[in-house]
């Protein structure tokens, strides 16, 4: 729900006690420094006395010593052993830093949203090459990526000149393992079994490394295989339709319609209701069934003479395979030949505010009912190469690094589909909403009458999407000691990224292309039906106790596709958008006292991009057809930026610091905005085109906070930070193409007209996001010997924001994506032998989508419990189980109230077990 005023009231108060009590606290308890990965695992007790740290709450110490010797604002996770990344999953192991969330899909972590905005408005690079995942636009799609190679992540909030633009929200900087991480020879091994609750199966993971340094010279190469197969049942796709679909035509429907509302709802329709006055359009209930192939192989080569010089060369590969199958069972109330038959419940109470009338139990003259089997094979094969030299001869401080990362992704979909109209009624339930018979003799069960339900199409669509990104950098630095000037940066980067799209689809309708033999003729009852529990495997349909049978998707790629097909690509949908980025900046490291030691960071960062985006422009062929140009249509666009950055922080005591940010960042458009392609709506005399002349949308930044240390490992830290976002993008009206000759269907001139452009444009006016963020890692032995290796990990985001009113309706409405409460914490104990760990995360309601550009519809707050245990059978051998989501949340969603449910979705819950092996 949107943030209120009460609550952001309660937030500020509560970090002005934060940052209180953090003033106040004793300076007693000061902290050691913590071991890197390859020194001993020690940390200082307030005695003195030396205690042995290992496993998660070493990872918790070089995260909270990484955070405390950044000049800015950050968070990390760190593998504090060599192929020992302290998550299965990693986005779901992002979820556990302070203003992190992450998006799921089918119960698994996808992307990820820092501080509440969308996963685009976050920067994300490995081994500082920025990032390609195939996703097609700026954000990364982090599950394709195998935690096993993982060495650390990073969170930076407040970026610094030398930092590469494109973060809003943040920046994820992934670093993969190098053989000096842990010098030596080093042997690494795991193997696990999986087993999901509702699909009941058990799925095989691997990981091997094997790191060797002799010398100079050190090597590492590993690989990690996952499978993943998990169910997913949903009873979702409900929506509000307005009653506009029946009012803005004339005839019999329209007539019956007003006439149902006036006799059942005593409604006396008038115009101004058409938008107000809404009906359940869709009910569907679905069984996905997911199948995931996940193998990442990495590699790295170094050359490290001395502490001062270090020469790697890294290389970062994989392949992401899924298939998705989905059987859907689907009633469609606003079909075009059906109205409005009987009005049984109706609700004029709960969206009063807003004048809407919501229709929860309505029985339809003519539903539309579809029976779809969907398949979707998705693969994604990714490749990164980089070197990266860093040397500190004397003063001097000189880092080059350059690479390429790419990404191919292609789909290839099909849906099988079948339809039956008849009478029905569809109304809300508790959790979702049901199609059931209604009173008239014509009525059907929807999900029992195949012979009612004819052939309509097996419809595919294939996409390939193509991401290349090479970059250089080179940075150069001079340390001048202890002085009121400390150091001095300057360097220039080159990025130049590449994204090209293909896209095509087509209806087959018979046995061979072209033929419509089985239209009207064929039945659902003509194929081998199979209870759809039965095709997907695992326990009874979760959300409802009903169960349905439908055409697998092996019988029908077999049965309807001919031998040989490939779904054309189509001119219309392909484009390629080309941009190159020459930046570079100049920073400056500052120490000074002012009866405290204080540290400053300044700097600016000046870059200029230059877009060339291509893509076929829809035409009116003379005939009246409709085609495209022979050739893509290109054009180019140019902006460039000066992005300053302030950063500081002062040590009150060895344990207390204060922090400052400020800055401006940006994102850039999406490439599908970006793309110069045109199509056209001749009866409208309008045409839609991209626009490579976009400029990116900015942000100004600032962020305050304070940050307590503790010995054994803790941390108290509160802040809060500040953000105006400016020149988000909308389609408008940007000219007019005079003179375009329209030709009727038959070849004949219809006339002569001046055409309407819109285009995507940078908009005038900002909005504001604010929030309060909230860290605490409490190790329970600093209050008694005897609690050593308990703790808690805890912390909580509270955002605000000042947009509202994206409804056409004028119903106040926060930005889509972005959650008011973001929170996590994890309690653990971690000694000797044995770790455990429990931690629940939680995302509060944010707005989806914006249904009609008129109706707000909500994901639901989303909290979930993991577990994770192990024990240290030898030096060498450990057993590991950790359990995902073993509360068997499930995931829903509604539209403007939880009243009206759109969304109930179970994944289930994931146990694995495991053992790893160390030499």
């Amino acid at each position: 729900m949107p943030f209120s005023f009460n609550r952001a009231r309660s937030a500020h108060l509560l970090l002005g006690t934060a940052l209180a009590a953090l003033t106040i606290m004793p300076v007693a308890a000061q902290v050691a420094p913590v071991a890197i990965a390859n020194e001993d695992p020690v940390s200082e007790n307030s005695d003195g006395a030396d205690i042995l740290v290992s496993g998660y709450r070493r990872s918790l110490d070089e995260a909270i010593e990484l955070k405390r010797n950044t000049i800015g604002f950050s968070d990390s996770i760190v593998a504090t052993d060599i192929a020992d990344f302290p998550e299965q999953n990693l986005s779901e192991a992002l979820q556990r830093v302070p203003g992190v969330a992450i998006e799921r899909n089918r119960g698994l972590g996808t992307r990820v949203n820092v501080r509440g905005l969308p996963s685009e408005f976050t920067f994300v690079s490995i081994n500082k090459l920025a990032t390609a995942s195939g996703s097609g636009g700026r954000d990364v799609e982090f599950d394709i990526f195998a935690s096993e190679l993982i060495q650390s992540v990073t969170v930076q909030k407040s970026p610094t000149a030398a930092d590469e633009e494109g973060g809003i929200a943040g920046s994820v900087y992934i670093r993969t393992a190098r053989p000096f991480d842990n010098p030596g020879l080093r042997l690494v091994g795991s193997v696990e079994g999986a087993y999901n609750s509702i699909s009941e199966k058990v799925d095989p993971n691997f990981s091997l490394l094997a790191s060797h340094t002799l010398g100079d010279f050190g090597v590492l190469v590993s690989a990690a295989k996952q499978q993943r197969t998990n169910r997913t049942d949903s009873n979702s796709g409900i929506n509000f339709r307005p009653i506009a679909r029946w009012t803005d035509r004339t005839g019999a429907n329209r007539n019956q319609a007003l006439a149902v509302l006036q006799r059942d709802a005593g409604i006396t329709f008038t115009n101004a209701d058409k938008n107000r006055i809404v009906f359940l359009d869709k009910v569907g209930d679905r069984v996905y069934q997911n199948d995931q192939d996940r193998l990442g192989l990495s590699g790295s080569v170094q050359y490290k003479p001395s502490n001062e010089f270090s020469l790697s060369v890294d290389a970062f590969l994989g392949s992401y395979d899924v298939t998705e199958d989905e059987y859907d069972a689907a009633g469609y109330s606003a079909s075009s030949n059906s109205t409005l038959a009987t009005i049984h419940e109706f609700d004029a109470k709960t969206l009063s505010k807003d004048g809407i009338v919501v229709l929860r139990d309505v029985s339809y003259t003519n539903t539309q009912h579809e029976f779809l089997s969907k398949e979707f094979i998705r693969e994604t094969d990714y490749r990164q190469f980089g070197t990266e030299m860093n040397w500190t001869p004397g003063s001097w401080k000189i880092n080059v690094l350059g690479g390429y990362s790419g990404a191919e992704k292609t789909l290839d979909s099909a849906n099988l589909k079948h339809v039956a109209y008849a009478p029905s009624r569809t109304r809300y339930t508790k959790t979702g909403g049901e199609t059931v018979p209604s009173d008239n003799p014509r009525t059907i069960d929807m999900y029992n009458a195949p012979a009612s339900y004819l052939f309509e199409a097996y419809e595919t669509q294939r996409e390939r999407i193509q991401d290349d990104k090479y970059a250089a950098q080179a940075d150069v630095g001079y340390d001048f000691g202890e002085r009121f000037l400390r150091q001095i940066h300057v360097g220039a980067r080159y990025t130049n990224k590449t994204n090209e799209r293909a896209y095509g689809e087509e209806r087959i309708q018979g046995p061979t292309r072209g033929s419509t033999a089985y239209v009207n003729k064929r039945t659902l009852a003509d194929s081998p039906l199979t209870p759809v529990t039965d095709i997907a495997g695992g326990k009874a349909y979760q959300v409802r106790d009903l169960n349905w049978s439908q055409v697998s998707n092996d019988y029908a790629r077999d049965f309807f596709r001919p031998d040989g097909f490939v779904t054309p690509f189509s001119d219309g949908n392909y484009y390629k958008v080309r941009e190159e980025t020459v930046a570079a900046y100049a920073m400056a490291d500052f120490q000074f006292d002012v009866a405290v030691p204080v540290f400053v960071n300044v700097g600016g960062r000046y870059l200029r991009t230059t877009i060339r985006s291509e893509g076929f422009f829809q035409i009116q062929n003379p005939d009246g057809s409709t085609g495209y140009t022979d050739a893509p249509v290109s054009s180019t666009g140019r902006y460039d930026k000066f992005l300053p950055s302030f950063n500081a922080h002062a040590e009150l005591t060895d344990s207390l610091f204060l922090r400052a940010a400020a800055s401006q960042t940006l994102i850039r458009p999406a490439l599908t905005d970006l793309a110069y392609k045109r199509t056209a709506s001749f009866n409208d005399f309008r045409f839609t085109d991209g626009n490579p002349n976009l400029k990116p949308t900015f942000a100004d930044q600032w962020e305050v906070g304070a940050e307590k240390y503790f010995g054994r490992g803790g941390i108290v830290a509160a802040s809060y930070f500040w953000k105006k976002i400016k020149g988000v993008v909308q389609n408008r009206l940007t000219g007019t193409v005079p003179g375009v000759t329209k030709y009727n269907a038959n070849g004949t001139v219809d006339g002569v007209y001046d055409f309407d452009v819109y285009q995507p444009v940078n908009v005038e006016g900002s909005y504001d996001i604010n929030g309060i963020e909230l860290n605490a890692v409490v190790p329970f032995g600093m209050f008694a010997d005897w609690a050593d290796g308990f703790g808690i990990n805890a912390n909580a985001t509270f955002l605000d924001s000042s947009l509202t009113g994206q409804s056409d309706l004028g119903i106040d409405t926060s930005p889509v994506g972005l959650a008011d409460t973001v929170y996590n914490a994890t309690v653990f104990y971690d000694r000797g032998p044995v770790s455990l760990r429990v931690s629940y995360n939680r995302k509060g309601a944010y707005v989806e989508r914006v249904e009609r550009n008129m109706y707000p519809v909500y994901r639901d707050a989303y909290g979930q419990f993991d577990f994770a245990a192990s024990y240290q059978l030898t030096p060498n051998f450990r057993v590991e189980l950790q359990g995902i989501n073993i509360g068997n949340a499930k995931t829903k969603g509604y539209t403007m109230d939880p009243l009206f449910p759109v969304l109930y979705e179970a994944s289930g819950s994931r146990i694995s077990l495991g053992v790893r092996a160390q030499f």
